[in-house]
């Protein structure tokens, strides 16, 4: 599965090995690009058509193949009141939604950082229309939990807080959190409370060489 990046420039996604078609994206310390990160750890660098990929668009690289979903667009699908976490697939209770909603809201106040989450199972999904309710900015992490394609956890980071936090902080999150065996245990509901927990952990530490270089154990 792969994600998206949300913001002005939507990303292509790069993955460790591409098809010959696709081409490379080079990094620069300089130039560093909004990134998008799925469960394996892909980067993507700007270009047409990113924002669909985690609401809405897959794309599975196989070996000279690569397979795209068309993207979906459901306003009719999002709450009238505005609010951080939106569950469409019904995998929180009401109490965990306040729980998570109460995390984000602190962590914004705190830090200026947007942590914004989307539950949903893949076709049902608001998908575009979140990008202009979220308001979605360079300070924005879009998190959108979707076990559809295996590993849960898909993670849209905006430039601003791409240089503030190391890229491999977000595919090891979803490395031990978001991989099949940790929610088909632990549950939807507790793999995306251990990332919003272990992501506000990050986002509060200060910024510099060694931040956010340990995930914190989940509650469970």
């Amino acid at each position: 599965m792969a994600a998206c990046h949300l913001l002005s420039s939507p990303s292509l996604i790069v993955p460790n090995r591409l098809p010959s078609f696709i081409p490379k994206v080079q990094f620069r310390p300089t130039t560093r690009k909004p990134l998008s990160v799925t469960a394996a750890g892909f980067f993507g660098s700007k270009s047409a058509g990113s924002f669909l990929l985690a609401l809405g668009v897959s794309i599975s690289v196989g070996v000279g193949i690569a397979e795209a979903r068309v993207g979906v667009n459901k306003p009719e699908l999002l709450p009238k009141e505005f609010t951080p976490v939106i569950d469409v697939a019904g995998f929180l209770s009401d109490g965990q939604e306040k729980r998570l909603s109460q995390e984000i809201g602190n962590l914004e106040k705190d830090t200026g950082y947007k942590l914004r989450l989307l539950a949903q199972n893949y076709p049902e999904t608001p998908g575009l229309a979140v990008k202009e309710y979220w308001n979605v900015d360079d300070r924005t992490i879009v998190f959108v939990a979707d076990p559809t394609f295996g590993n849960i956890l898909n993670f849209n980071v905006g430039a601003s807080v791409d240089l503030d936090i190391p890229r491999s902080f977000w595919s090891r999150l979803a490395g031990k959190y978001g991989n099949m065996f940790y929610w088909k245990e632990k549950g939807e509901d507790g793999s995306i409370e251990a990332a919003v927990m272990a992501i506000s952990s990050c986002l509060r530490e200060p910024v510099g060489a060694n931040n956010c270089t340990e995930l914190i154990p989940d509650s469970g």
